[in-house]
This record gives structure tokens, C-alpha cells and sequence, in this order.
């Protein structure tokens, strides 16, 4: 296994978290010098902020771009693919996080879908399941503590990763756990798969720009969507699986999910 891709999502938040403690101290002032209270909920927001700008600028010159070719030279029908496979490897995750949280029954619904989309749907690359009424199911480490009763925490904008609770941030490094790509011991095709899956995921956020598009504060507008759209997937308000690529309800669950908001400062 490769655990030093482990080791820098530690290291990504143990540095986030002691930024987020130093940061507690420094308030912003207002123009006449005064202070501005913190947002119930967002503590640490002097230190959220510049990392959602720079989380923003290095998609600028990286995976913007990058998505925007990938959309150009790939056909639709293989993006498709692109998208299905991504979503099939998620499936771990999510079966393990039902039974968890003792949801037996969903957690043996998700594992027929990965047995029927990793065989009849070759590999993943094709979504069979959704078609014989085995929709996806997110859920993640981060839904389970909720579930087991532990509180949100302070909101974190996490660098390069982008929004997360307190809670969810701690839980980012079993999150990659459950991911069976990362057990592939073939580094140059994992890293390969990797690359592709992030650039793919990029492409799909396009069709969620005009949820931030016109907002007075792009930074609150992402951070009231994301609390607003995680504590929906805790309660199981949004259960009604994946999506089919292009299906825009799902690109704006990934916009506030996978992403901080990697079109801010767009």
C-alpha cells in the first residue's frame, strides 16, 4: 500500500489544523479598525479565506485548464466512462459506512451494485446497476461520526482539498483508505488513474459554476451551500444515488462535496 500518499493527507491536515488554531487570535478588522465578530460555526474564517483563494488560484493554472481540454479532445461517451469508473471505486466506502451506521440492508444493496457494475458493467465502466434499481448511495466516515453523535466542529477550508467540518477533515485520510485504487501496487498506472479521475471530476463542475456566478461573497456563498448540502446528506434528504454524467442536480453535489470551490477566484 502506498503510505505516503497516507502520510501527506496527515500531514495536509495536521498543518491545516495547526494553521486554524493560529489563526484564532487574529480577527478581521472592519475598515474603521474595529472587530468583526466570526460567523457562528466558522471560528477560523481569517485562515479559511486566503486557503479558498489559493485553493481557487492553483486550479486556475492546473486543473482548469485541464478540464477544459479534456472536455475538447475526449468524447462524451468515454468521459462517461471516465465518470463511471470513479464512481464504481467508490463503492467501498460507501458499503462500509452503511453497515456502520447499521444499515444492513443499503449496505448489501451497494455491494451487489459494485459486484454488478465490476462485472456486467466492465469494471465500472459502464453504470448497469442504476438501471436495475441499485442506485448509489453516498456515504463516507465523516456521515458515520454524525450519525454516532459527534458535532460538526468548526467549518476548515482545507488546502488543495478544499471544505470540510471539523469532524469530516479528520476523517479524510480513511476516506482515501477505502479507495481500492490506492491498494494497486502498480504506482505509475495508479497515479495515471488518479490524475485522469481528478481532471474528469474538474470537467463536471462546469455545469455548477452558475451557482456562485453573481454572488456578493463567493466564500460564504460556497461555505452556507456546502453546510447547507452536507447536513441533507446526514440526514439522508439527498438519497437518491448518482447521477447519470450531465445530470446537473449531481454536479452541484459534487461543486459542494469534492471540491472547495475550485472556480473561486475564477
Amino acid at each position: 500500500m502506498p503510505d505516503s500518499f497516507i502520510r501527506l493527507s496527515v500531514l495536509i491536515l495536521a498543518l491545516t489544523l495547526c494553521l486554524q488554531i493560529a489563526a484564532c487570535g487574529t480577527m478581521p478588522r472592519a475598515a474603521d479598525g474595529s472587530k468583526i465578530e466570526p460567523t457562528p460555526g466558522d471560528p477560523w474564517e481569517p485562515l479559511n479565506r486566503p486557503i479558498f483563494l489559493f485553493n481557487g488560484s492553483l486550479d486556475k493554472v492546473t486543473f482548469k485548464p485541464l478540464a477544459k481540454g479534456y472536455q475538447i479532445i475526449v468524447p462524451k461517451v468515454l468521459r462517461l466512462g471516465v465518470t463511471n469508473f470513479s464512481i464504481n471505486l467508490r463503492a467501498p466506502l460507501n458499503i462500509i459506512n452503511h453497515f456502520l451506521q447499521g444499515k444492513p440492508r443499503e449496505g448489501l444493496k451497494q455491494t451487489g451494485r459494485f459486484v454488478m457494475n465490476s462485472t456486467f458493467g466492465i469494471g465500472g465502466l459502464m453504470d448497469v446497476a442504476t438501471g436495475a434499481g441499485l442506485p448509489e448511495r453516498k456515504e463516507d466516515f465523516g456521515q458515520t461520526l454524525a450519525v454516532w453523535g459527534v458535532p460538526n466542529g468548526p467549518y476548515v477550508v482545507v488546502p488543495f482539498l478544499g471544505p470540510r467540518t471539523l469532524r469530516d477533515a479528520v476523517m479524510i485520510p480513511l476516506n482515501i483508505l477505502a479507495d481500492p485504487l490506492l491498494h494497486y501496487n502498480d504506482s505509475s498506472v495508479r497515479d495515471k488513474v488518479y490524475l485522469v479521475r481528478a481532471i474528469d471530476l474538474r470537467a463536471r463542475l462546469f455545469a455548477a459554476e452558475t451557482l456562485v456566478e453573481g454572488a456578493y461573497d463567493r466564500y460564504v456563498r460556497i461555505r452556507e451551500g456546502y453546510l447547507q448540502r452536507r447536513q441533507g446528506q446526514i440526514d439522508d434528504k439527498d438519497a437518491d444515488g448518482d447521477f447519470d454524467a450531465g445530470d446537473a442536480s449531481e454536479d452541484d453535489d459534487d461543486y459542494y462535496d469534492d471540491w472547495e470551490d475550485p472556480d473561486e477566484g475564477y
